[in-house]
């Protein structure tokens, strides 16, 4: 058997006779006179720590203040500061975790166009960090409660609650608290009845209309009139300029497009707003950021004929005529904006309809930064748009709900003609009303707290019909806690 320690030979001494208050321990601290040996018994004795001197810090980094700034310079100074905090948790030396959170920072404001994305990239980063700091050992985080004075490290929860706090989950059941039901089908149709756009909206908006007298044509109403009625002459609609084409439809000259892909944002700066450009911040008439090879056109209103009209079907007994999302990615051709993919799905967020379409004419650029489709995607595309209109005219009826963002620029593509639509860029409107419109990125930001069209190969069709009908969905479940 082992040998008792010092500290139970201690306490059986203590426990067989009474100390005077002057009295000592062996180890050299006194103990204050109790009047009874079995609370003796139970006092345990500490050694006091030694003291340490204060070492000073290392003066954390500054972000500089710059007007005009896409997001706020005391926004980024507060984040990067719980970036730092976090990375205090973890790295072996302050020099490294000043560097990571700088990182982490620059990465966050990299990716961000505006200031609400900024802060949902950033909390994103902050839930990133700490779960890094969670999953490190035990014996690495130094200043640790698990590893100070042997003790067990104790939860904030179990400090508040008591000891089965931290294990113990527990519900309210508020009275009359009606659980959310799901919105699908002839329930999700019905309600998004009340979101239709009406005739004067949809001509308001510049959806396409069909033609009064002539079949397979579309007319554009709002639209303003053309000063130039050369056909010959095109201005460009990333750049401004004008250029010249021939009866092929190629330019006349070899000019290098010279262009800001961004838009325009208004920013707060001292003494007033200034406006710049998302992609680089430049001002008003400042040279582009980007190059390419040419100009090009839309082109897309100019081109009225080949539409198509979703007809009537006999609906089902429940009256659902079915809702989908639709989004398209174009590509620029000779002719101008060409449908290069087209994506459907149903309510239940599921994709029945995703291709590839071949434009009809010589494609010039690609768009890839917005479209995400390359050359490589289109190499062996063999649908046209007549197949792509058979598939819509096959699957929708006039009475099929679409929802989609800015959802004419798409049915220009597709050169579909079709009533029932919810547009989310009319839903949800620019506090500036038209012509300005609410980014889908935006929208989602704001209202679902999730970032989209964030890969840097450019957007995915799918995710932004996914988009489209959550936001719808989440807006029905808002309006009805008005009602109510």
């Amino acid at each position: 058997t082992r040998a008792p320690g010092p500290s139970v030979v201690e306490a059986k001494l203590a426990g067989s006779r009474v100390l005077s208050p002057t009295r000592t321990l062996p180890g050299g601290v006194s103990v204050k006179a109790q009047t009874s040996a079995g609370i003796l018994s139970k006092t345990t004795t500490t050694i006091a720590q030694k003291r340490v001197a204060h070492t000073p810090t290392m003066k954390r980094p500054v972000i500089p203040t710059e007007f005009g700034a896409k997001v706020p310079t005391n926004v980024r100074q507060r984040y990067l500061n719980n970036f730092i905090d976090e990375c205090m948790k973890f790295c072996p030396s302050e020099d490294l975790a000043f560097q990571m959170a700088l990182e982490e920072e620059k990465v966050v404001y990299d990716r961000s166009s505006s200031k609400n994305i900024y802060l949902n990239v950033a909390v994103n980063t902050l839930k990133k960090l700490r779960s890094k700091k969670s999953n490190q050992p035990a014996c690495l985080l130094s200043g640790s409660p698990a590893v100070v004075g042997n003790r067990k490290a104790q939860s904030h929860e179990e400090v508040l609650g008591g000891r089965l706090a931290a294990k113990t989950s527990f519900t309210i059941n508020r009275t009359g608290k009606q659980q959310e039901e799901k919105l699908s089908g002839v329930r999700l149709y019905r309600k998004l009845r009340d979101y239709l756009m009406t005739e004067e909206q949809l001509q308001e908006h510049g959806y396409p209309r069909p033609h009064p007298e002539r079949s397979g044509r579309a007319v554009v109403h709002n639209v303003p009139e053309k000063k130039n009625v050369d056909p010959f002459a095109k201005v460009c609609c990333r750049c401004g300029a004008e250029y010249k084409i021939n009866a092929n439809g190629n330019c006349v000259r070899k000019e290098e497009c010279n262009h800001h892909w961004g838009r325009l944002r208004r920013h707060k700066v001292s003494g007033g707003w200034e406006t710049n450009y998302s992609c680089c911040s430049g001002t008003v008439g400042s040279p582009g950021c980007s190059v390419s090879k040419q100009h090009v056109q839309d082109g897309r209103k100019e081109s009225l004929d080949g539409y198509v009209q979703t007809f009537e079907k006999q609906l089902p007994p429940d009256g659902n005529g079915g809702v989908y999302a639709l989004d398209c990615e174009m590509c620029y051709t000779k002719q101008g904006l060409e449908l290069t993919r087209v994506t459907v799905i149903n309510s239940e967020l599921k994709v029945i309809y995703d291709t590839f379409v071949k434009p009809e004419s010589k494609v010039v650029d690609y768009n890839t930064r917005f479209s995400g489709v390359t050359e490589e995607d289109l190499e062996n595309a063999t649908i046209t748009l007549r197949d792509v209109q058979a598939v819509i005219l096959n699957m929708f009826s006039t009475e099929s709900i679409l929802i989609g963002h800015s959802l004419e620029s798409d049915l220009f593509a597709l050169k579909v003609i079709h009533s029932t639509v919810v547009d989310t860029a009319i839903v949800f409107p620019h506090r500036l009303g038209l012509p300005y419109k609410r980014a889908l990125r935006n929208l989602m930001a704001d209202h679902l707290k999730r970032i989209i069209q964030d890969s840097v190969e450019g957007h995915d069709s799918s995710e932004d019909a996914c988009a489209c009908m959550e936001l719808m969905i989440w807006k029905i479940r808002e309006d009805a806690k008005v009602k109510r």
